[in-house]
């Protein structure tokens, strides 16, 4: 799970909460029948934010996405202030981001930083807080150069009204962690983590869905590491906070049992992997569409636990299906596609369809040679996949010469 991007925690809300506000959002005050329905008055355009911020804290972005969009419409119809309007346009770019509509987000994001920077003084912190979402989204699009430059100035933002240690910085933190992670710097990653634990020990309780989002994070490190170990045991904690606030099978707890499943893939316990990712695309196809990049990136792992079982024609199936998502979701040049044509093309260089494999290591390699230092495990992984590829070719040949 991300962290929480907006300066209001929304998913931190509890969710008898949010059941209970939504309520009194929504219920007429007056008497019922006709004559409440003529004189209530009509919804403003905050109020319509409010309800789709409710769902959108426990991440339902298709109910959350009309209020969004209504609200927007509504400011803009009724020449709202550029305050009003600002925060239309970040809490949808808030609710694109979640739904994995990037290009929309980022669009919607720009727009309400341009509106801030005209209301706002040039270091208010309420521009440290839409930057982080506008880093969120650039991260989502393997676009790292300008997630680190929104996050550097963010950081610097804060920095100019908090000190270093101020608990306000740990979310801060946390995000430069993760965008270190993304890029391959591990031990500067755990480096932040590490502050950012340090801070929020001081603020919330154990079981707080902020330090739940901060054991994934470190989870997720660790599971790039191959400490299998250590990754089980922090995103078992962490999915027992989060399933005594969201329930047993929310969509949100899907990024929590993607690293559960990795794990358990890598450990050899497929009938494990399998089951939890089935629970994944169950969830978030439920929440939020199939064609959400979390349902792509559970597809992808899917296919590689499969062929492991050597279920190919399963494998492929998922394999060539979270191509397609990811391509139309995060875009044809994202990492996250690369990742997932790599994936496919070690599933054809297990079937000997070697000649099927060679383009799609090419422009997955590519792709991430254009992102990434060429130490990157990313581009590492796919450099394996690549001499697997020679391997066969090579001997493919020999066979041919001898015969």
């Amino acid at each position: 799970m991300k962290a929480d991007k907006s300066p209001h925690n929304r998913r931190g809300l509890n969710v008898k909460i949010i059941v209970f506000t939504l309520i009194i959002l929504i219920a007429p005050t007056n008497t019922s029948g006709a004559k409440a329905r003529r004189s209530r008055a009509p919804l403003s355009s905050s109020s319509l934010r409010a309800m789709a911020r409710i769902y959108m804290a426990t991440g339902d972005y298709a109910k959350a996405q009309p209020l969004a969009e209504q609200a927007l419409a509504l400011a803009q119809q009724t020449h709202a202030s550029d305050k009003e309007l600002a925060m239309c346009l970040i809490d949808l770019a808030y609710l694109y981001n979640g739904q994995g509509q990037l290009e929309n987000a980022s669009e919607m994001c720009t727009l309400g930083l341009k509106l801030q920077e005209k209301i706002y003084y040039n270091k208010h912190p309420f521009l440290a807080y839409t930057l982080r979402t506008l880093s969120d989204i650039y991260q989502g699009q393997g676009k790292y150069d300008q997630a680190n430059a929104a996050l550097d100035r963010a950081i610097d933002i804060m920095l100019d009204s908090h000190l270093p240690d101020d608990k306000a910085m740990a979310q801060f933190y946390i995000d430069r962690g993760e965008l270190l992670a993304a890029q391959g710097h591990f031990d500067q990653a755990q480096d932040y983590y590490t502050q950012a634990e340090d801070l929020i020990t001081e603020i919330y309780k154990q079981n707080h869905l902020f330090n739940a989002n901060l054991m994934l994070k470190q989870a997720q490190l660790y599971l790039a590491r191959e400490r299998y170990s250590l990754a089980d045991q922090l995103a078992g904690r962490a999915l027992e906070i989060q399933q005594k606030v969201y329930g047993q099978q929310h969509s949100l707890l899907a990024p929590t049992w993607l690293v559960l499943a990795d794990s358990a893939n890598a450990q050899g316990r497929y009938t494990e992997a399998e089951q939890l990712l089935h629970t994944i695309l169950d969830s978030v196809k439920q929440k939020q569409g199939e064609t959400h990049p979390l349902a792509a990136e559970a597809l992808s792992a899917l296919g590689m636990v499969y062929m492991a079982d050597g279920k190919y024609t399963e494998a492929e199936q998922s394999c060539t299906r979270a191509v397609e998502v990811l391509e139309i979701s995060v875009g044809p040049d994202s990492d996250q596609t690369a990742m997932a044509i790599n994936n496919l093309a070690r599933l054809y260089i297990h079937q000997g369809k070697l000649h099927q494999a060679k383009p799609l290591c090419d422009r997955a390699l590519a792709t991430l040679q254009s992102m990434f230092e060429k130490n990157h495990p990313s581009v590492t992984e796919v450099r394996k996949t690549i001499s697997q590829l020679q391997y066969k070719l090579s001997a493919v040949t020999e066979v041919a010469r001898v015969d």
